[in-house]
C-alpha cells in the first residue's frame, strides 16, 4: 500500500513539474530579448493540446492603446524654436518695419505687430489650430479643411501628440504653428503701412487668417490636397510668404498710394531699428526653418546651414545689383536682401544641399530686388515696405527652385520633387489668396472703412489712431 501511495505521489509531482514548466514558459518568453521572440512564436504551435489549458490562465490581458513616445530632446528644441519664431514678429518684424516708416507713424506700425500677435493667439487657440492641423471626419472635406474636434484645445492632454509631430507634445506643436499664423498677417501689414485704420487692420486680420491662412496651411501641411499632390514646402514658402506677399499686393492696390508719395520725403525714420529688426529676423529664422524639421536631428542641422548660406548669398546679390545700379550699396538694401534670402530658402531649407542653398540665395535675392525696385517702378503701385516685392517674389522663386534642386540625400521626399507640382502649389495659393483677400477687403471697406482720413494721414497715425507720439 505504501509503495502505491509513493508511486501516486511521484506521478503527481511529475505532473506538477510539467504544468509548472508550461506556466513558466510565457513569463520567460516575455523577459527574453526581441530577437528571441520569433523563435518563441514559432515554437508555440508545437505545444500539445493538453498543455494549452494550463497555459491559458497566464495569457496577458489586452494591451491598452499605446501612448505616443515623446522625446525630450525634440521637445526642448521645439520649445526653443517656438520662442525664436515668436521673436521674429515681436520685436523683430515690429522693429524692421518701424524703422522704415516716417517718424509720425512708428508707434502705429509697431502696434500692428503687437496687436496681431494678441489677436491670432486667441483665434488659433479657439479654432484655427483645429481647422488647420486636425483631420476632418469627412474624408472628402479633409482635402480642403480640417476638423473642429480640438477647438478650444478640447481633449488635448499634456502627453498627447499630433500624428504630424509624434515625438513632441501636441501643445508644443500647436504653439509652434501658432507663431507661423502670427507672423503671416503681420508681414502683410508692410504693404499698407501708414494708411490703414487700426480697426480695419484687426477685422481684416481676423477674417484673413480664418479664410485664407488656415485653409492654405491645411492644404499643404495638414493633410490637404496640395500636400497629397506632392507639393514641397518645408517651412512656409507658400503657406507664409507667397500667401502674405500676394495678400499685401492686393491690399496695396485696393487702398491706393500714400498721400504725398512722389512729392514728399518718404525716407525711413531710423535704419538702425531696421537693421536690428533684420538681425532678429535672421536669428529667429533658424527656429522657423530648422524648427520645421520638428525634431532635433540631422535634418534640422541641414536646414539651419542652408538658411545661413542662402541668407548671406542673397544679401550679397542684392548689394551687388544695387551697387551697380545706384553706385552705392545701402544698409536698407543689405537688410532687405538678407530677408529675401531667408524667404527664398524657407520652402527649400529641408530639401536642398549646400550648393542648392547658394543658388536659391543668389536667385532669390536678385528676384526680390527686381520685385521691390523694378516691378514697383514699372507698375507704380505703393507696396510701402515691399511685402510683395520681398516676400511674394522671393517666396515664389524659392518654391519653384525647390522642385528643381531638391536632393534625396538630404530628405527622402526630394526624390518625388517636381517643378510642375511646385507650379501648381504656387498657382493655387496665388489664386485663392488674391480672390479671398479682395473679398475680405471689400467687406471691411463697406462695414467699418479701410483707410484713415486724409487729415489723420497728414497728422500721422501715431496721434490720429493712438494718441501717442514718438519723442527723441
Amino acid at each position: 500500500m505504501t509503495f502505491f501511495k509513493f508511486k501516486r505521489l511521484a506521478a503527481f509531482a511529475l505532473a506538477a513539474s510539467l504544468a509548472g514548466g508550461a506556466l513558466a514558459a510565457p513569463a520567460l518568453a516575455q523577459t527574453n530579448t526581441t530577437e528571441a521572440a520569433p523563435a518563441a512564436a514559432a515554437a508555440a504551435p508545437a505545444a500539445t493540446t493538453e498543455a494549452a489549458p494550463a497555459a491559458a490562465p497566464a495569457a496577458a490581458p489586452a494591451a491598452e492603446p499605446a501612448k505616443p513616445k515623446l522625446d525630450s530632446g525634440d521637445t526642448a528644441w521645439m520649445l526653443t524654436s517656438t520662442a525664436l519664431v515668436l521673436m521674429m514678429t515681436i520685436p523683430g518684424l515690429a522693429l524692421f518695419y518701424g524703422g522704415m516708416v516716417r517718424k509720425k507713424n512708428v508707434i502705429a506700425t509697431v502696434a500692428q505687430s503687437f496687436a496681431i500677435t494678441c489677436l491670432i493667439t486667441v483665434l488659433w487657440m479657439v479654432v484655427g489650430y483645429s481647422a488647420a492641423f486636425t483631420s476632418n471626419p469627412d474624408a472628402g472635406l479633409n482635402k480642403y479643411i480640417g476638423g473642429f474636434g480640438e477647438a478650444l484645445m478640447k481633449g488635448v492632454a499634456v502627453d498627447q501628440a499630433n500624428s504630424l509631430a509624434a515625438t513632441i507634445p501636441e501643445s508644443v506643436f500647436m504653439m509652434f504653428q501658432m507663431t507661423f499664423a502670427i507672423i503671416t498677417p503681420a508681414l502683410i501689414a508692410g504693404a499698407f503701412a501708414e494708411r490703414m485704420k487700426f480697426s480695419a487692420l484687426l477685422l481684416f486680420t481676423a477674417l484673413w487668417s480664418l479664410v485664407v491662412y488656415v485653409p492654405v496651411a491645411h492644404w499643404v501641411w495638414g493633410g490637404g490636397f496640395l500636400g497629397g499632390l506632392g507639393v514641397l514646402d518645408f517651412a512656409g514658402g507658400t503657406v507664409v510668404h507667397i500667401n502674405a506677399g500676394v495678400a499685401g499686393l492686393v491690399c496695396a492696390l485696393v487702398l491706393g498710394k500714400r498721400k504725398g508719395l512722389g512729392s514728399e520725403n518718404m525716407a525711413p525714420h531710423n535704419l538702425v531699428f531696421t537693421m536690428i529688426g533684420a538681425s532678429l529676423l535672421w536669428v529667429g529664422w533658424f527656429g522657423f526653418n530648422a524648427g520645421s524639421a520638428v525634431s532635433s536631428g540631422a535634418l534640422a542641422g541641414a536646414a539651419m546651414l542652408n538658411t545661413q548660406v542662402a541668407t548671406g548669398a542673397a544679401g550679397l546679390a542684392w548689394m551687388v545689383i544695387e551697387w551697380v545700379e545706384r553706385k552705392k550699396p545701402s544698409m536698407l538694401g543689405l537688410a532687405s536682401g538678407a530677408v529675401a534670402g531667408l524667404v527664398a530658402i524657407t520652402p527649400a531649407s529641408g530639401f536642398v544641399n549646400g550648393a542648392g542653398a547658394l543658388i536659391v540665395g543668389v536667385l532669390g535675392g536678385a528676384a526680390a530686388y527686381a520685385g521691390a525696385v523694378w516691378l514697383k517702378r514699372i507698375f507704380k503701385y505703393d507696396d510701402s515696405l515691399d511685402a510683395f516685392g520681398v516676400h511674394g517674389i522671393a517666396g515664389i522663386t524659392g518654391a519653384l527652385l525647390t522642385g528643381v534642386l531638391a536632393d534625396p540625400a538630404i530628405n527622402a521626399l526630394g526624390k518625388d520633387a517636381s517643378l510642375m507640382k511646385q507650379v501648381i502649389g504656387v498657382a493655387v495659393t496665388i489664386g485663392w489668396t488674391a480672390v479671398a483677400t479682395l473679398v475680405i477687403l471689400y467687406i471691411c471697406k463697406f462695414t467699418i472703412g479701410l483707410r484713415v482720413s486724409e487729415e489723420g494721414e497728414v497728422e500721422g497715425l501715431d496721434l490720429a489712431l493712438h494718441g501717442e507720439a514718438l519723442h527723441e
